[in-house]
């Protein structure tokens, strides 16, 4: 995965982020673990190094700078939920470049949430933790609840309403549009802002829906 480094450093310089060059190597032996685990857990169904790149580590970065600005007025240590994390994006990705935030990251899987518990251990992130669980069981409650292919946005939103805190916000990672999701949503679920993403040596439509519970 070393080999990769150039081709980080340049996505990660596209897309405005200042990491140290332990978040790159973070970052880099998150996607050999990632590799490795999927030869015999099918963590993904991408198995090209520069695809994966591409399509897993620099989709999930070019979050990072939206998240940190709407996080920009709290005053505490933020919680964020990923759900139907998978191989633990974005959440994994989150925990490495913002270790100011808890991320935990949850999915049905039990193996899938063992990956998770894995990265935690290997790459000594206090701040990250895979649960195992069904959303809808969780009882904590999150600043930012995310998620990315998870899920229709009338689903999503429904099953982690309870996860979410009272002014928290739902990050939605889309590819286009989701017209017809978003009119779907409930009349207790808001869209308030649409952010246009460009994921470096990615050609393809990138968003984030960002919403909330009405009358918040």
């Amino acid at each position: 995965m070393r080999s990769l480094e150039p081709a980080l450093r340049q996505g990660v310089a596209e897309l405005s982020l200042d990491l140290t060059d332990g978040q790159i190597t973070q970052l880099l032996d998150y996607l050999a673990l990632i590799q490795k685990w999927t030869k015999v857990y099918n963590l993904t169904a991408v198995r090209d190094p520069m695809e994966m790149l591409t399509h897993h580590l620099l989709d999930s970065l070019a979050i990072i700078v939206p998240l940190r600005r709407q996080l920009a007025s709290v005053q505490y240590a933020p919680k964020l939920l990923d759900v139907g994390s998978g191989a633990g994006l974005p959440g994994v990705v989150i925990a490495i470049c913002c270790p100011e935030i808890q991320v935990d990251c949850v999915d049905t899987v039990a193996k899938k949430a063992a990956f998770i518990r894995q990265v935690a251990a290997t790459l000594l992130l206090k701040n990250l933790q895979g649960l195992h669980a069904r959303v809808e069981s969780l009882v904590d409650k999150y600043d930012v609840v995310s998620s990315r292919a998870f899920a229709s946005l009338p689903d999503f939103t429904r099953w982690s309403s309870a996860a979410l805190a009272e002014e928290g916000v739902w990050l939605a990672m889309k590819g286009k549009y989701p017209a017809d999701e978003v009119a779907a949503l409930p009349a207790c679920v808001a869209v308030f802002h649409v952010e246009q993403l460009r994921v470096p040596s990615l050609v393809a439509d990138r968003c984030i829906l960002w919403l909330r519970k009405s009358g918040v």
